[in-house]
C-alpha cells in the first residue's frame, strides 16, 4: 500500500511540474515576440484582422491590419513593418 501512495504521488508531481514547465515556457515566447503589421503576405497573417475573424484572412499583401509573429525588435527592420494596426509607416 505504502508503495502505491508513494507511485500516485510521485505521478501527480511529475504531472504539476510539467504544468508548469509549460507555462514558463509560453510566458517566455509571449516575451520573446511581437506582431508585426503590414507586412504579411495575403493569407499568410497570423490572426484575425479588423475585417476578418481567423489567421490567413489578410485579403491582400500588406494589409494594414494583418499581423505575423516575430521575434521582439525585427518588425522595426522590416520596410513597412509597424508594431501597432493604426499606426502605418510612410512609403
Amino acid at each position: 500500500m505504502a508503495n502505491k501512495d508513494k507511485l500516485i504521488k510521485s505521478v501527480l508531481i511529475a504531472f504539476l511540474a510539467l504544468g508548469a514547465s509549460q507555462s514558463a515556457i509560453s510566458a517566455n515566447d509571449a516575451q520573446t515576440t511581437e506582431k508585426c503589421f503590414g507586412v504579411a503576405k495575403a493569407e499568410m497573417n497570423d490572426c484575425k484582422t479588423a475585417t476578418a475573424s481567423c489567421a490567413g484572412s489578410a485579403t491582400k499583401d500588406n494589409q494594414a491590419d494583418a499581423f505575423i509573429l516575430l521575434p521582439t525588435g525585427l518588425c522595426n527592420k522590416l520596410v513597412g513593418g509597424h508594431l501597432n494596426p493604426e499606426t502605418q509607416k510612410p512609403s
